[in-house]
């Protein structure tokens, strides 16, 4: 059984769980996403960091913006990482991924990777071959950066089927979406006093399925437009981006 996070220090320490449990499992490329609105990648992510710290040196971090990665550098320096930006609109746009992944490195950890650079970090993994990545906080679905055609689809699609998502967190309006490896999907509703479990799916539940996890809940047969799931279908369309 997994316990709602109530604070951030919760759930990085859930996130930090979650992945030593899924490289233990054999996993190589995790995905932790904290979706709490407004919250900032480079906090989040150094606290993250304690759970790697074993690879030393050998632990590469990516930024995808040079001044990230050189604010990392400054606010980070007791850090024992490699720092790295792969900004392509900057000085690393014509690097071949033979310098960024290097035979000395053992895990890499990319900072917020967004759908920009979905091409790049994809080469990025081909190249670390059976070493793990991590990405955390990626925003790589966002379609409408990379576009709406077809190869940019089908490239979505083929690289995060590749993916294992191990810690995921979102508050919708009035519930929320846990995952929490090796623990299942978990929708929980907010209560006065505090979260209650609704249901535990093997897969990421889609719009439909939460709707009518949210009807059962509330006791109505057919969600409808006019029911109380409306307010929430505009947040959770996000989820099938």
């Amino acid at each position: 059984m997994v316990d709602f996070p109530t604070t951030l220090d919760d759930a990085i320490a859930q996130a930090q769980s979650a992945t030593q449990a899924a490289l233990a499992a054999g996993y190589t490329r995790l995905q932790v996403e904290i979706a709490i609105p407004e919250l900032k990648p480079m906090p989040p992510a150094y606290q993250y960091l304690a759970v790697l710290a074993e690879y030393g040196e050998h632990l590469k971090i990516f930024f995808t913006d040079a001044g990230a990665a050189a604010l990392a550098r400054r606010d980070w320096a007791g850090i024992a990482h490699t720092i790295e930006s792969i900004d392509i609109a900057g000085s690393r746009q014509t690097m071949p991924v033979e310098r960024l992944v290097l035979p000395e490195d053992q895990a890499f950890l990319f900072v917020a990777p967004s759908a920009v650079e979905v091409m790049l970090v994809e080469q990025i993994c081909l190249a670390a071959g059976d070493r793990p990545v991590i990405l955390f906080n990626p925003r790589l679905e966002d379609v409408g950066t990379v576009g709406i055609g077809y190869t940019a689809r089908k490239l979505r699609d083929r690289f995060l089927s590749t993916i294992e998502t191990c810690y995921y967190l979102r508050p919708l309006e009035d519930a929320a979406l846990l995952r929490c490896y090796p623990h299942k999907w978990q929708v929980w509703a907010e209560q006065t006093e505090g979260y209650t479990l609704l249901a535990e799916e093997f897969q990421k539940p889609t719009l439909e399925r939460l709707d009518e996890i949210f009807a059962q809940a509330l006791g109505v047969k057919q969600p409808t437009a006019k029911t109380l799931f409306s307010g929430l279908q505009r947040i959770l369309r996000a989820l099938e981006r």
